[in-house]
């Protein structure tokens, strides 16, 4: 695109890709390889990013491996000797409830001298579907779409999920004891916590019903009574930290938000731009924060050119009747624009590491100068994309969507906003 804004683009798009590659399941998974056990080594995971994980491991592994990787429909690599299963995601569905029904089935039938691996990554949480007894796979797809809508932060989502799942909040571990269970960890959440990656199904739980229960009384909307009926049962209560059954499980994080960050730093410390990262972990309403963070890149003209970088996962709150399709990060940049109004010197990218921002197999978006002005001569003003939470179709019309296709990670939000005037 000949907007004046060529070389900006360029720049932008590279610290995306330089961020997305330092994610590499081939890069972070081989330095994390076990010694083989006495017995079996069985690898099961879930996540965008599991299928890739997966052939690294085997590629890598000294030894023979076997297992089962659940992964999003689209997101699969072919593995020799891991069987890669594709599902739904967001919202479940009955081919991820019959996998994870396999990996429990899996998991129930090692012994002390085997070895269980996890591959768990971003998306996992949904792909990991099997609910509580007393649920079906309609009740959990009701929860899912309702947490998607509702604005929580994905920690409370998470305490949701765990209650009224019979494998996440550290069930799959304590389903393999005696087995060791190494767990190797792509982190997509604010503050790397592994109880929150894929809701924790290898991590104890210091959560309890009664707080599952306030987070389902703040869903808006009537839910199945089933949901209800689950979490006022003592029996789907989690594993607690100190459960004996997770003392030969190790939770280890191999990739990470700021390691992309930093990469993304150094790139553009090489190209004479000096990076400033905010921050990991940036959460909240995704318009409010690209409003309060074109302020800080406006108060930043007039010094010495440099790019604004950060990460972490914001949320967008849909009113009802909202007609529009879009993402966290497009949200974002919407927000940013109007708040930007024009200014010149100033151009930002905002995407989902994984390739996918809200349900759409697109990235995020750039925004330059003109942006605003291109949208009012293409018939379809800012405003009106605003009014409608509509950023896919706005960023569509101006042909500044980043569409990478899966990339077989995740990582999280990935934002760069430079300034050079």
């Amino acid at each position: 695109m000949s907007d004046g804004f060529d070389a900006e683009r360029a720049f932008l798009r590279e610290l995306f890709d330089v961020a997305v590659a330092a994610a590499s399941p081939t890069r972070a998974i081989p330095q994390h390889i076990p010694e083989p056990p006495a017995g079996r080594c069985v690898v099961v995971g879930a996540g965008k990013a599991s299928a890739a994980m997966a052939r690294a491991f085997e590629q890598h592994y000294p030894g023979r491996c076997e297992g089962l990787v659940i992964t999003r429909y689209g997101h699969a690599v072919a593995c020799d000797e891991i069987e890669i299963i594709e599902a739904a995601h967001p919202v479940p569905d009955t081919a991820g409830v019959a996998a994870t029904a396999r990996i429990m089935d899996i998991a129930r039938g090692l012994g002390p001298d085997d070895l269980l691996v996890a591959l768990i990554s971003g998306g996992g949480s949904s792909l990991l579907t099997l609910p509580a007894p007393g649920l079906g796979l309609a009740d959990k797809q009701a929860v899912n779409a309702a947490l998607l809508a509702s604005g929580l932060p994905i920690d409370r989502m998470n305490l949701l999920r765990k209650h009224l799942s019979a494998i996440k909040g550290g069930r799959l571990a304590a389903t393999a004891w005696p087995a060791p269970v190494l767990v190797l960890m792509i982190s997509d959440v604010p503050g790397d916590d592994p109880g929150t990656i894929a809701s924790g199904p290898t991590v104890g739980d210091e959560t309890t019903l009664e707080q599952a229960r306030a987070v389902l009384d703040a869903l808006p909307g009537a839910l199945p009574p089933a949901v209800s009926r689950a979490l006022a049962n003592p029996a789907n209560e989690t594993p607690f930290p100190d459960d004996p059954r997770l003392v030969t499980t190790e939770n280890r994080i191999i990739a990470a938000p700021m390691m992309s960050l930093h990469a993304a730093a150094e790139q553009a410390r090489a190209q004479g731009i000096t990076p400033i990262i905010l921050g990991d972990a940036l959460e909240g309403e995704a318009r409010k924060l690209g409003r309060q963070m074109a302020r800080d890149a406006l108060a930043r003209c007039g010094r010495a050119p440099c790019v604004l970088l950060s990460g972490g996962e914001t949320t967008v709150t849909l009113p009802q009747g909202a007609s529009g399709t879009g993402g966290r990060n497009v949200e974002f940049l919407m927000g940013l624009a109007q708040e930007l109004d024009g200014a010149r010197g100033i151009c930002a990218l905002a995407c989902d590491t994984d390739g996918i921002d809200g349900g759409a197999e697109v990235a995020g978006a750039i925004v330059t100068p003109d942006t605003i002005a291109r949208a009012r001569a293409a018939g379809y003003p800012l405003e009106h994309a605003l009014e409608r939470h509509d950023g896919h179709g706005f960023f569509a019309r101006l042909n500044d969507q980043i569409i990478t296709g899966p990339t077989l990670t995740n990582v999280n939000d990935f934002r760069a906003i430079l300034v050079t005037q």
